[in-house]
């Protein structure tokens, strides 16, 4: 990598090579992410070794049980990461694709066309597989990447971007398409979020203070990721092994992660029914349950709920579970306290089903299914920037079509305008 002595230096280099990178063929954008995946397998132990600092010094530091979840990068690990590149390598290319197009009264033909954002920059703490999916959809999607990955993450980052960059020289592209400021810590940050002129779109991606201070500190536009409060919802006609199957499952599946449901609301009608079978699974596997007065009358073992707990994402094997006498009052308790990331409800009734997709305003709503599906991967994007809460630009899970931009290109014939 290039030495340089501040971080606005490696943003001139990634905005130099952004022009580049734009004009590279689909093929060649797809050949540099075959040899990404192809590094990471044959970089396994160097990169297994890097993380082993990393977690060394995180449990050192006692940063917790959720963020060495998401530290750590195992041998299965690093393969899905391959994996999730070469999915990418295998997405349609969007930059040419046409949005809309007309020809003009006067015969001039207009479109509409995907192109790169230039240069795309990245905050996010302990995940170091962001490293890897922001870069390559970065790539594949035209753009130069400047990461921030936070000093938890060091090693691991300073590893997997050394790989990247050398992947790249092989197959000719310029590798200061792919940079990290993380040696300069905070100043790091700090440069990214004030960086008009070089960097083109920033994304945060972690805890709902660091989201918060990129939203409200960045003078460069923002696509704002959001903390996951996540909700299960049990209607009155849910069937028992449903409510307890995605309950559980978008609870325990991977508790570290923002599609990871935070809070339980059950329908009156339902409570004796469902809330000692549900919390007899959720504590089967291990989950402590803060209930509400009636789910503590339902059940032994429930840790009083105060207000603090409708609004908490946990990230943890901890869950909150209250019993409501509606489908509205199950609404409005979402909208109160939700981040708006996803919601689930199990049920059979189809009104209430359409009526949950429809009045429920979060990113990913769902019937009958757990929450953990709201991921790029599952989706089919092969990896994700994030999953945004917003609603300008890119909602949800964001792929390849959330790092372009539009422009406007005319074909005529000598046309003026009289």
């Amino acid at each position: 990598m290039t030495i340089t002595d501040a971080p606005e230096a490696r943003f001139a280099l990634a905005k130099k090579s952004a022009r580049s990178v734009a004009a590279l063929t689909s093929t060649q954008k797809s050949d540099a992410l075959h040899a990404i995946a192809d590094a990471l397998i044959a970089n396994e132990e160097r990169i297994v070794a890097a993380n082993a600092e990393d977690l060394e010094r995180g449990r050192e530091k006692q940063i917790g049980d959720s963020l060495l979840d998401r530290l750590a990068l195992s041998s299965e690990r690093i393969a899905a990461l391959a994996d999730a590149t070469r999915q990418v390598a295998a997405l349609p290319d969007p930059i040419g694709q046409v949005v809309r197009g007309e020809r003009m009264a006067n015969g001039i033909r207009l479109e509409q066309i995907r192109v790169p954002f230039g240069v795309v920059g990245a905050i996010y703490e302990a995940r170091p597989n962001v490293t890897v999916d922001i870069a390559a959809l970065a790539l594949r999607s035209g753009n130069a990447v400047v990461l921030r990955g936070g000093s938890a993450a060091m090693s691991s980052n300073m590893a997997l971007v050394a790989i990247m960059r050398d992947a790249l020289e092989t197959q000719g592209i310029d590798p200061e398409a792919i940079q990290t400021v993380d040696e300069f810590g905070r100043e790091g940050a700090n440069a990214l979020m004030t960086g008009r002129g070089f960097i083109d779109v920033l994304v945060p991606r972690g805890s709902a203070a660091l989201i918060e201070t990129v939203v409200t500190k960045s003078t460069v536009p923002v696509i704002e990721t959001g903390a996951g409060n996540v909700h299960v919802v049990l209607d009155s006609t849910a069937p028992d092994d449903w409510a307890r199957d995605i309950t559980v499952n978008s609870k325990t599946h991977r508790v570290s992660v923002c599609n990871s449901a935070e809070s339980v609301l059950v329908l009156r009608d339902a409570a004796e029914r469902l809330v000692p079978s549900v919390v007899g699974a959720l504590q089967e596997a291990g989950v402590t349950v803060h209930g509400d007065e009636v789910v503590q009358q339902l059940a032994n073992d429930i840790v009083p709920a105060t207000e603090d707990d409708w609004g908490t994402e946990y990230l943890s094997l901890d869950i909150a579970m209250k019993v409501v006498d509606t489908l509205d009052e199950a609404i409005e308790h979402i909208d109160r306290y939700s981040t708006h990331h996803t919601e689930t409800i199990v049920t059979t009734d189809v009104r209430n089903a359409e009526k949950f997709l429809a009045e429920v305003d979060s990113a990913a709503v769902y019937v009958n299914t757990s929450t953990r599906f709201t991921d790029g991967g599952e989706y089919g994007f092969g990896a994700e920037v994030g999953i945004s809460t917003q609603k300008l630009h890119a909602r949800g899970p964001m792929g390849l079509p959330e790092l372009t931009s539009t422009k406007w290109i005319g074909r005529g014939a000598g046309q003026i305008r009289p």
